[in-house]
């Protein structure tokens, strides 16, 4: 059984500034370049037998700065979509819901075509790419390119905890973690791993 690997895009102006952002397809900033650039040293040396990434730009940019060039895009891989909250930060949605929690509450409704998603839809999601990527992880290692919150609910069900759970385990952007196997039980290995990235003006 191989190590699954899950890194999460560089930086982007929205990561900077703390706004939702699941379906604008932001370009990563010079530092978030610099970010996947620093990637390539943690990943090299592995043979992959599946890399997939995310469709949009900021994670298929990582992806191949990072030097995972023959990674396949999958749109399940996806961040949270975040309603009506996309583009909002979490102390803009307090002002109107102060208890607000995206793990336990959700989203807002958004537009017909991105309505939101509820942790146990996004779990669900997480659960299919788990089961597709199963022969994969049979076969050696498989990584993971795509979003945090996504990968945060991603790395919950592959360790058996429900969706929500994701909670537990912040990812900073351009950063590389590794769920590997201990006496036949996914464990985490390393989390949040970085490269040596260029430092912000």
């Amino acid at each position: 059984m191989g190590d699954l690997l899950l890194v999460r895009h560089g930086e982007t102006e929205w990561s900077v500034s703390g706004q939702h952002t699941s379906w604008t397809d932001l370009p990563l900033t010079q530092r978030g370049e610099e970010q996947a650039k620093s990637l390539a040293p943690l990943l090299a040396g592995r043979t992959f037998a599946l890399a997939l990434t995310s469709p949009l730009g900021r994670a298929v940019r990582t992806a191949e700065l990072a030097g995972l060039y023959g990674a396949v895009p999958d749109p399940e891989l996806h961040e949270w979509d975040y309603g009506a909250y996309e583009g909002v930060t979490t102390v803009e949605i307090h002002r109107t819901r102060p208890d607000w929690y995206l793990w336990n509450d959700g989203v807002a409704p958004g537009p017909a075509d991105h309505p939101g998603e509820s942790p146990t839809q996004v779990g669900l999601r997480a659960d299919r790419v788990l089961a597709r990527i199963g022969p994969a992880l049979a076969e050696g290692d498989v990584v993971l390119v795509a979003h945090a919150h996504f990968l945060r609910v991603l790395a919950a069900r592959r360790l058996g905890l429900p969706p929500a759970d994701g909670r537990l385990f912040q990812l900073a952007t351009g950063t590389v973690s590794r769920l590997s196997m201990e006496h036949g039980r996914p464990v985490i290995a390393e989390w949040n791993a970085a490269g040596a990235a260029a430092p912000t003006h």
